[in-house]
Formats: structure tokens, C-alpha cells, sequence
């Protein structure tokens, strides 16, 4: 028995659907564009603690 031919099951709405499959809309690419900047401000905030504590830590509050 011959296979079958490729052009008989072809997805004719495929090239509008390759869309979807693209590495932009992956759900990765997506949670990290969900929060911008979130990444810096998490470095800064880490960085501001830090130094405050590091130089107020003899001083009484």
C-alpha cells in the first residue's frame, strides 16, 4: 500500500495559524514582558537595603 499523499491532509489555514508557534509569543517570552523593569527595580531595592544596613548598623534608631 502506497503512503498517503502529503497534499491530501495539508492544513490549509496553517500559514494562518504559524503565528501562534512563533518564539515571541512562547509563554516565557510572555511573563517576562508582563513585568518591565522588574528585574532593575528588584536589583536596586536589593542594593539600597543593603548599603542601608550596612552603614547604619551602629547607630540606634
Amino acid at each position: 500500500m502506497p503512503p498517503p499523499d502529503p497534499q491530501l491532509y495539508r492544513d490549509p489555514w496553517g500559514k494562518r495559524e504559524a503565528w501562534r508557534k512563533h518564539p515571541v509569543f512562547s509563554r516565557r517570552q510572555m511573563f517576562a514582558r508582563a513585568f518591565p523593569g522588574f528585574g532593575v527595580a528588584l536589583v536596586a531595592f536589593t542594593a539600597y537595603v543593603i548599603a542601608d544596613n550596612l552603614l547604619t548598623k551602629g547607630k540606634a534608631h
